[in-house]
């Protein structure tokens, strides 16, 4: 959001609110505030940020959740703002200072005048409240002292300084010729929109770019003849649009969904490689833009969380079965341990007591060959063949427990990597802490202490066939065992992708025989919504919902089936 942008959101904050009260103010976390307004068309609230990656003025839709103690700058606050009237805005030229002036009242009746100063500085970003009459600072949300490392000083009872101003022309001051003259004056070698950039206050790298897309793509600062003109001419619309806020809000997307970018014209310099989007108001596009920003930012960061315990659990249980499958390698040769002790058993009238080895007729050999076997000098012959057949008991049952533990194992192991592809596929911050949820249940994460909101159940994902089949898809394991075995009835058909992690699908037959092309197309969504999504000949078996079982112990969302037909679709083939 660069200054031009700010000044639109000003005229939309002072067109709606101006002349409101201050119904309450809340901070939701360190460096945002959300002040309550209370306007004759009903309430508002405004979000001032100062976070360093986000910081903003503008009103908000959702209500942010609020710690149950204030700080204490937001209770400072509520005693001097408290019931208050905002009278004005004002912004310093075209940076991003922006000042919201109140009419309050203080303790004893007297009449005081404040201003809430919003500085939108990045890192240096601050709310400071300020005395309007005496030009003194009450407090800020960000004391800076000399421990800071700055050569301004925010602290209550000294005199509030705006910051250093940047040296860039003021298009509601500077005219166009003039801002032009600066820009050709500057090395040649610098771009035109890095050369807008450094002239311009209040316009962002983005806009900078697309005046030099219209102007001349890759043109540098020497401009001459029509080029100059056409310069000259989107600097003097620049101007218009900032003197009358006749801008118009919009958001870049990247390829992926992400929000890019806001600006108050329409951005072409992409073409068709990213999303421009007009929105309703200047205030909706930027709480749009920063909730859609900071919904994706945790997204990812939750996604990533999960991944990373997944791929951690996945590999140890891995490597604990390959441990398993070479200890259970060794229990192969367990029969050779009871050959030893059965003809050990037999010689015991040859062996000398203190050998350490003896040579015996083999006589479960067909060819009948010698057999050395080593004995413990230390211990009888006797002891030496009850030895051996311990041994071979450990042996046996060794391989038996290890026969178990591998096949828990195998089924944990699956039942991680289908997590993991659900993760994969988690679209929304919902499915992620449901996923975090089943987690939990299975021992895989503590549970959290103290009492937890009980969290709304998810609805499975829903779809309609081509010929009116009502069609559900599973969005997670516990989702895929409620839909499969509580939700659909025995007559519905199941179908899920064949030996690959994936959701369960469910055709709703509602008393109706399911179609060839009801199955067909249940099946493209069984495929898309599995790990084999960028296969393009994915097998998918099928089945009633009465030959669904699941065994006993069994993780979530593993089921067998029988009576099952299999079909191969290509998944990128929609619905």
């Amino acid at each position: 959001m660069d200054g031009i942008f700010l000044r639109h959101i000003a005229r939309e904050i002072e067109n709606e609110a101006l002349g409101a009260r201050v119904n309450q103010i809340y901070q939701p976390n360190r460096d945002e505030l959300v002040i309550a307004l209370r306007t004759f068309g009903g309430s508002k609230k405004l979000l001032l940020s100062a976070r360093a990656n986000s910081a903003r003025v503008n009103f908000i839709e959702k209500t942010p959740e609020n710690p149950v103690q204030p700080p204490m700058f937001c209770m400072l606050l509520r005693k001097r703002l408290g019931g208050g009237k905002l009278t004005g805005i004002r912004q310093e030229g075209c940076d991003r200072i922006l000042s919201l002036d109140f009419e309050c009242v203080n303790e004893l009746g007297d009449a005081v005048r404040l201003s809430v100063v919003c500085e939108i500085m990045g890192m240096y970003s601050n709310i400071i409240v300020v005395n309007r009459d005496t030009e003194i600072i009450v407090d800020a949300l960000k004391r800076i002292d000399l421990t800071s490392n700055s050569q301004r000083f925010v602290l209550p009872n000294i005199k509030y300084e705006l910051p250093q101003a940047q040296e860039k022309y003021n298009v509601l001051e500077a005219t166009p010729g003039e801002i032009a003259e600066k820009i050709i004056g500057l090395p040649a070698e610098m771009p035109l929109g890095k050369a807008v950039l450094t002239t311009v206050q209040g316009v962002s790298p983005l806009v900078c770019r697309e005046i030099e897309f219209r102007v001349r793509e890759g043109a540098s600062n020497r401009l001459e003849g029509a080029l100059y003109e056409r310069l000259t001419a989107e600097l003097e619309r620049l101007k218009r649009i900032t003197e009358t806020c006749s801008g118009t809000p919009y958001t870049v997307y990247k390829e992926d969904g992400r929000p890019m970018d806001t600006a108050f014209f329409k951005i072409e310099q992409y073409g068709g490689f990213m999303k421009v989007e007009q929105s309703e108001s200047f205030n909706r596009a930027i709480d749009g833009f920063y909730e859609e920003r900071d919904r994706k930012e945790r997204m990812r960061v939750k996604t990533h969380s999960l991944n990373k315990l997944l791929t951690t659990l996945c590999d140890r249980t891995a490597r604990k079965l390959q441990k398993q499958q070479m200890e259970l390698g060794k229990c192969a040769d367990r029969e050779q341990l009871r050959i030893r002790g059965d003809l050990l058993q037999a010689n015991l009238y040859r062996v000398k007591r203190g050998a350490s080895e003896i040579e015996v007729e083999n006589f479960y050999d067909p060819d009948g060959k010698t057999l050395t076997i080593k004995l413990n000098p230390a211990i009888s012959p006797a002891a030496n063949a009850q030895k051996y057949y311990k041994d071979y008991q450990k042996a046996k049952n060794a391989e038996i427990m290890l026969a178990e533990q591998i096949e828990k194992g195998r089924a944990e192991l699956e039942y991680l990597e289908s997590v993991l592809d659900t993760v994969g596929r988690a679209e929304s911050e919902k499915e992620l802490s449901q996923i975090r949820e089943e987690l939990c249940g299975q021992g895989y994460l503590r549970k959290p202490k103290g009492k937890q909101q009980k969290q709304q159940k998810l609805a499975p994902m829903e779809y309609v066939s081509s010929d009116g089949f009502k069609i559900f898809v599973g969005r997670n394991n516990i989702q895929n065992d409620r839909l499969t075995l509580k939700t659909a009835a025995k007559t519905d058909v199941w179908l899920h992708t064949k030996d690959i992690h994936g959701s369960h699908v469910i055709i709703s037959a509602e008393g109706k025989t399911v179609s060839d092309t009801a199955v067909l197309e249940a099946a493209r969504l069984a495929a898309y919504h599995s790990k084999a999504r960028e296969s393009t000949n994915v097998p998918v078996d099928y089945s009633l919902v009465k030959y669904v079982s699941k065994p006993n112990g069994a993780k979530p969302g593993m089921v067998i089936y029988v009576n099952n037909k299999t079909v191969f679709v290509d998944p990128k083939s929609s619905i």
